[in-house]
């Protein structure tokens, strides 16, 4: 039985339609995380699974009780929040037994699950302190103690890494993993950072305009993307895209041509292509190679910016009327991600190369048409 389940949800503000038929099953242990856009309605659901807004129509289950028209703290859920909302009066260990104090539990209970808490989240020296007394990162931790010790069925997390540094960032990424794996609970994670859902997830919930694009584990849906949205919103550096048309087409292959003169052979196509028809083609910035002469595809390029990473090297290049989606001048700027540090020149000529087997093949309505890639193993 799934631990949550959601059913031909639906959800309006007035004339504003933010959820549109939203059916999702989350099993006992997952570790979901939603993204998307903003205004894509992955907060709103959130708080909808809450109780914290009610829903237009549908149905919500938690470990098989309908709790569509519960009240938040029958639900069996904790959340933790973007902001801290510890109280500033009370110590760490009373902010982590408030909600235990509130449903009148025993003193030695409470106790007990706070220090359970605090062991779990390396809070132990800090349980006499108050809340302006600790660094961003314990305070989270602080939060996600008091969800904690309610032992609730599902653990919500709404945005909680959104104020802490980078550094801190990282850290919690890993402590939420590493918690998980302790707790064994089912944790449903809305962010807007797309690295903190491939790290983290054991499914991804990609939403758009208040409707689910697709399901999946990070690296399936980052290898097989549904559809162009879901290609270009995966990915740091985002997928490059370049608008071309059919120019050939015969069962389950297709021959593109693009601005430039670029042509791009596709085969093992899903479906059939129609000559003449406007599509897109996609190639991770990964994928892309600079002064191969052994490519399949190539074209010339100028490099416009070079950013040295450390680990990697990412540059920039125009490649003139070769327009791709992500940039509205039409200046054809590509991405191309390079696993070492190679020094490039501004202004310098390059020549952009990739075998075809890498590309995807978007349809004019954004569907994925290239037959499904192998996903590398973890």
């Amino acid at each position: 039985m799934p631990s949550v389940e959601l059913k031909q949800i639906e959800k309006h503000y007035g004339s504003f339609h933010a959820l549109k038929d939203i059916n999702l099953d989350i099993e006992e242990g997952e570790f979901v995380v939603m993204v998307g856009p903003s205004g894509c309605g992955k907060s709103t659901l959130l708080k909808t699974i809450a109780g914290l807004e009610t829903v237009g129509s549908g149905q919500l289950l938690i470990k098989g009780r309908d709790v569509t028209k519960m009240e938040p703290g029958d639900r069996g859920i904790a959340m933790v929040f973007q902001s801290y909302a510890l109280y500033p009066h009370m110590t760490v260990a009373e902010n982590m037994g408030f909600g235990l104090r509130m449903a009148r539990r025993p003193k030695v209970e409470i106790d007990a699950a706070v220090a359970r808490a605090a062991q779990i989240l390396r809070l132990e020296e800090q349980l006499a302190k108050k809340p302006k007394q600790l660094s961003g990162g314990q305070r989270q931790r602080v939060a996600i103690g008091r969800a904690i010790t309610r032992s609730p069925d599902v653990f919500l997390f709404d945005e909680p890494l959104s104020n802490l540094d980078a550094a801190l960032r990282t850290q919690m990424r890993v402590e939420l993993s590493t918690l998980h794996a302790e707790l064994g609970s089912t944790m449903i994670y809305v962010t807007h950072d797309q690295v903190e859902a491939m790290t983290m997830a054991s499914r991804i919930v990609v939403l758009n305009g208040g409707r689910i694009e697709q399901v999946g584990a990070p690296l399936a849906l980052y290898t097989n993307p549904a559809n162009l949205f879901v290609a270009g919103f995966l990915g740091a550096p985002r997928m490059n895209f370049v608008v071309g048309k059919v120019a050939e087409a015969s069962g389950s292959s297709a021959k593109v041509i693009c601005a430039g003169g670029l042509e791009v052979a596709f085969d093992r196509l899903v479906e059939k292509a129609s000559v003449g028809e406007t599509v897109t083609v996609g190639i991770r910035p990964e994928k892309l190679r600079l002064d191969d002469p052994d490519a399949g595809m190539r074209f010339p390029a100028q490099v416009r910016l070079t950013e040295y990473l450390g680990r990697e090297t990412i540059v920039y290049a125009d490649a003139g009327e070769l327009a791709t989606s992500g940039s509205d001048s039409g200046t054809g700027a590509f991405t191309i991600q390079i696993a070492d540090i190679r020094p490039f020149q501004s202004s310098s000529a390059v020549t952009i190369g990739f075998d075809a087997r890498e590309a995807y093949l978007f349809a004019a309505d954004g569907r994925t048409i290239t037959s499904p890639k192998p996903v590398a193993r973890t």
